[in-house]
Protein backbone atom coordinates (compact mmCIF):
# COMPACT_ATOMS: atom_id res chain seq x y z
CA UNK A 1 0.00 0.00 0.00
CA UNK A 2 1.42 3.39 -1.03
CA UNK A 3 1.46 5.75 1.89
CA UNK A 4 3.05 8.63 -0.02
CA UNK A 5 6.10 10.60 1.07
CA UNK A 6 6.96 10.19 4.75
CA UNK A 7 6.56 13.22 6.98
CA UNK A 8 10.25 13.28 7.83
CA UNK A 9 11.11 13.39 4.11
CA UNK A 10 8.74 16.31 3.60
CA UNK A 11 10.45 18.16 6.44
CA UNK A 12 13.88 17.53 4.96
CA UNK A 13 12.72 18.79 1.55
CA UNK A 14 11.12 21.85 3.10
CA UNK A 15 14.26 22.62 5.07
CA UNK A 16 16.36 22.23 1.94
CA UNK A 17 14.11 24.57 -0.02
CA UNK A 18 14.26 27.15 2.74
CA UNK A 19 18.05 26.89 2.70
CA UNK A 20 18.18 27.41 -1.06
CA UNK A 21 15.86 30.40 -0.83
CA UNK A 22 17.97 31.85 1.97
CA UNK A 23 21.31 31.34 0.20
CA UNK A 24 20.18 32.54 -3.22
CA UNK A 25 17.28 34.84 -2.42
CA UNK A 26 18.90 36.45 0.61
CA UNK A 27 21.88 37.91 -1.26
CA UNK A 28 19.60 38.93 -4.15
CA UNK A 29 17.31 40.89 -1.84
CA UNK A 30 20.28 42.37 0.05
CA UNK A 31 22.17 43.51 -3.06
CA UNK A 32 19.24 44.71 -5.15
CA UNK A 33 16.89 46.13 -2.51
CA UNK A 34 18.90 46.91 0.62
CA UNK A 35 22.38 47.89 -0.51
CA UNK A 36 21.17 49.64 -3.66
CA UNK A 37 23.06 50.64 -6.78
CA UNK A 38 26.66 51.82 -6.78
CA UNK A 39 27.14 55.54 -7.44
CA UNK A 40 27.68 56.55 -11.05
CA UNK A 41 31.28 56.73 -12.26
CA UNK A 42 33.01 60.01 -11.55
CA UNK A 43 32.97 62.45 -14.45
CA UNK A 44 33.34 66.14 -15.23
CA UNK A 45 29.55 66.29 -14.95
CA UNK A 46 29.63 65.20 -11.31
CA UNK A 47 28.52 68.15 -9.19
CA UNK A 48 31.30 69.98 -7.41
CA UNK A 49 30.88 71.14 -3.85
CA UNK A 50 29.62 74.56 -2.89
CA UNK A 51 33.07 75.30 -1.44
CA UNK A 52 34.63 74.63 -4.83
CA UNK A 53 32.03 76.84 -6.52
CA UNK A 54 32.75 79.67 -4.09
CA UNK A 55 36.47 79.27 -4.69
CA UNK A 56 35.88 79.40 -8.43
CA UNK A 57 33.87 82.61 -8.12
CA UNK A 58 36.58 84.24 -6.06
CA UNK A 59 39.22 83.22 -8.58
CA UNK A 60 37.09 84.54 -11.45
CA UNK A 61 37.02 87.94 -9.82
CA UNK A 62 40.81 88.13 -9.68
CA UNK A 63 41.63 86.70 -13.13
CA UNK A 64 40.69 88.40 -16.37
CA UNK A 65 43.08 86.65 -18.76
CA UNK A 66 41.59 84.11 -21.15
CA UNK A 67 44.85 82.17 -21.21
CA UNK A 68 44.93 78.84 -19.41
CA UNK A 69 48.66 79.19 -18.78
CA UNK A 70 49.73 79.18 -15.16
CA UNK A 71 49.68 76.90 -12.15
CA UNK A 72 46.43 75.15 -11.21
CA UNK A 73 45.82 73.53 -7.85
CA UNK A 74 43.44 70.74 -6.90
CA UNK A 75 40.54 72.14 -4.92
CA UNK A 76 37.42 71.04 -3.03
CA UNK A 77 35.11 68.48 -4.57
CA UNK A 78 37.99 66.45 -6.02
CA UNK A 79 37.55 62.72 -5.53
CA UNK A 80 39.56 59.55 -6.19
CA UNK A 81 38.19 56.05 -5.77
CA UNK A 82 37.92 52.47 -6.93
CA UNK A 83 35.24 50.42 -8.69
CA UNK A 84 35.35 46.61 -8.57
CA UNK A 85 32.88 43.95 -9.64
CA UNK A 86 32.15 41.38 -6.94
CA UNK A 87 29.93 38.32 -6.62
CA UNK A 88 28.08 37.28 -3.47
CA UNK A 89 26.51 33.80 -3.67
CA UNK A 90 26.07 34.15 -7.43
CA UNK A 91 24.70 37.71 -7.27
CA UNK A 92 26.71 40.41 -9.05
CA UNK A 93 27.43 43.71 -7.35
CA UNK A 94 29.63 46.75 -7.97
CA UNK A 95 31.73 47.84 -5.01
CA UNK A 96 33.00 51.40 -4.81
CA UNK A 97 35.11 53.33 -2.34
CA UNK A 98 36.15 56.97 -2.50
CA UNK A 99 38.11 59.71 -0.78
CA UNK A 100 38.07 63.48 -1.05
CA UNK A 101 41.56 63.74 0.46
CA UNK A 102 43.29 64.65 -2.79
CA UNK A 103 46.09 67.16 -3.37
CA UNK A 104 48.15 68.20 -6.36
CA UNK A 105 48.84 70.79 -9.01
CA UNK A 106 49.18 71.17 -12.76
CA UNK A 107 51.46 73.59 -14.62
CA UNK A 108 50.35 74.91 -18.03
CA UNK A 109 52.70 76.85 -20.31
CA UNK A 110 52.06 77.70 -23.95
CA UNK A 111 48.67 75.98 -23.72
CA UNK A 112 50.45 72.74 -22.82
CA UNK A 113 50.34 70.89 -19.51
CA UNK A 114 54.05 70.54 -18.81
CA UNK A 115 54.02 69.14 -15.28
CA UNK A 116 51.57 67.69 -12.82
CA UNK A 117 51.54 65.53 -9.72
CA UNK A 118 48.67 64.31 -7.57
CA UNK A 119 48.29 62.39 -4.33
CA UNK A 120 45.28 60.61 -2.81
CA UNK A 121 45.20 59.51 0.84
CA UNK A 122 44.19 55.84 0.72
CA UNK A 123 43.82 55.77 4.50
CA UNK A 124 40.63 57.81 4.09
CA UNK A 125 39.01 55.74 1.31
CA UNK A 126 35.54 54.62 2.43
CA UNK A 127 32.70 52.61 0.93
CA UNK A 128 29.22 51.90 2.23
CA UNK A 129 30.41 48.86 4.21
CA UNK A 130 32.74 48.96 7.24
CA UNK A 131 33.87 45.35 6.70
CA UNK A 132 34.87 46.10 3.11
CA UNK A 133 36.81 49.14 4.31
CA UNK A 134 38.70 47.09 6.91
CA UNK A 135 39.71 44.62 4.20
CA UNK A 136 40.77 47.47 1.90
CA UNK A 137 42.83 49.21 4.57
CA UNK A 138 44.36 45.94 5.80
CA UNK A 139 45.20 42.88 3.73
CA UNK A 140 44.32 44.36 0.31
CA UNK A 141 46.07 47.75 0.18
CA UNK A 142 48.02 47.66 3.47
CA UNK A 143 47.61 51.41 3.88
CA UNK A 144 49.67 51.40 7.07
CA UNK A 145 52.69 50.76 4.84
CA UNK A 146 51.43 52.33 1.60
CA UNK A 147 49.20 55.23 2.71
CA UNK A 148 48.97 57.06 -0.61
CA UNK A 149 48.44 56.62 -4.32
CA UNK A 150 50.28 59.04 -6.58
CA UNK A 151 50.32 60.02 -10.22
CA UNK A 152 53.02 62.11 -11.92
CA UNK A 153 52.67 63.39 -15.47
CA UNK A 154 55.67 62.29 -17.59
CA UNK A 155 54.63 63.56 -21.03
CA UNK A 156 53.24 66.98 -21.93
CA UNK A 157 49.57 67.33 -22.91
CA UNK A 158 48.76 69.82 -25.65
CA UNK A 159 45.60 71.49 -24.39
CA UNK A 160 45.09 74.07 -27.10
CA UNK A 161 43.29 77.35 -26.48
CA UNK A 162 40.93 77.77 -23.58
CA UNK A 163 37.73 75.79 -24.26
CA UNK A 164 34.31 77.40 -24.16
CA UNK A 165 32.39 77.06 -20.90
CA UNK A 166 30.56 73.78 -20.54
CA UNK A 167 32.32 72.10 -23.46
CA UNK A 168 34.01 68.77 -22.66
CA UNK A 169 37.21 67.91 -24.51
CA UNK A 170 39.23 64.71 -24.29
CA UNK A 171 43.00 64.27 -24.24
CA UNK A 172 45.50 61.46 -23.64
CA UNK A 173 47.59 61.60 -20.49
CA UNK A 174 50.74 59.59 -19.78
CA UNK A 175 52.46 59.33 -16.43
CA UNK A 176 53.63 57.17 -13.55
CA UNK A 177 50.99 55.68 -11.27
CA UNK A 178 52.19 54.38 -7.91
CA UNK A 179 49.98 51.95 -5.98
CA UNK A 180 50.94 49.60 -3.16
CA UNK A 181 54.60 50.61 -3.54
CA UNK A 182 54.71 49.71 -7.26
CA UNK A 183 55.10 52.29 -10.03
CA UNK A 184 53.82 51.71 -13.57
CA UNK A 185 53.71 53.96 -16.62
CA UNK A 186 50.12 54.33 -17.83
CA UNK A 187 48.30 56.13 -20.62
CA UNK A 188 44.60 56.94 -20.35
CA UNK A 189 41.89 59.27 -21.61
CA UNK A 190 41.07 62.32 -19.56
CA UNK A 191 37.96 64.48 -20.00
CA UNK A 192 38.29 68.20 -19.33
CA UNK A 193 35.55 70.80 -18.86
CA UNK A 194 35.83 74.48 -17.96
CA UNK A 195 33.13 76.17 -15.90
CA UNK A 196 33.86 79.80 -15.17
CA UNK A 197 37.37 79.84 -13.76
CA UNK A 198 37.21 76.25 -12.53
CA UNK A 199 38.49 73.40 -14.67
CA UNK A 200 37.36 69.83 -14.00
CA UNK A 201 39.22 66.74 -15.21
CA UNK A 202 38.00 63.17 -14.90
CA UNK A 203 38.95 59.72 -16.07
CA UNK A 204 39.22 56.06 -15.22
CA UNK A 205 42.25 53.78 -15.25
CA UNK A 206 42.00 49.98 -15.49
CA UNK A 207 44.07 48.32 -12.76
CA UNK A 208 45.09 44.66 -12.80
CA UNK A 209 45.75 43.86 -9.15
CA UNK A 210 48.69 41.53 -9.79
CA UNK A 211 50.52 44.29 -11.70
CA UNK A 212 50.79 46.23 -8.43
CA UNK A 213 51.32 43.23 -6.16
CA UNK A 214 47.82 43.71 -4.77
CA UNK A 215 46.17 40.54 -3.52
CA UNK A 216 42.80 39.59 -4.99
CA UNK A 217 40.12 41.19 -2.81
CA UNK A 218 38.03 37.97 -2.70
CA UNK A 219 37.14 37.15 0.90
CA UNK A 220 36.99 33.68 2.48
CA UNK A 221 34.93 32.09 -0.27
CA UNK A 222 31.97 34.36 0.50
CA UNK A 223 32.72 37.26 -1.81
CA UNK A 224 34.66 36.79 -5.03
CA UNK A 225 35.89 39.64 -7.20
CA UNK A 226 37.40 40.15 -10.61
CA UNK A 227 41.20 40.15 -10.79
CA UNK A 228 41.03 43.78 -11.89
CA UNK A 229 39.22 46.99 -11.08
CA UNK A 230 39.08 50.65 -12.03
CA UNK A 231 40.69 53.66 -10.46
CA UNK A 232 38.46 56.65 -11.14
CA UNK A 233 39.02 60.31 -10.43
CA UNK A 234 37.50 63.77 -10.60
CA UNK A 235 39.89 66.66 -10.12
CA UNK A 236 38.63 70.23 -9.75
CA UNK A 237 41.23 72.92 -10.40
CA UNK A 238 41.48 76.62 -9.64
CA UNK A 239 44.43 78.91 -10.29
CA UNK A 240 46.89 78.95 -7.43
Amino acid sequence: MNRGVPVWAKLVIAAFLLLVVGVVGGPYVYIHFIEGKAPAPLSVNTSISSTASASASASAGSTSSSSIDGTWKVTSGSTVGYRVNETLFGQSNTATGRTGSVTGSLTVAGHTATAGSFTAALTTVASDKAQRDRQFQGRIMNTATYPTATFKLTQPIALGSEPADGVTVTKQATGDLTLHGVTKSITFTVSIKKTGSTVAASGSVPVVFADYNIGNPSFAGTVTTDDHGTLEFLLNFTRS
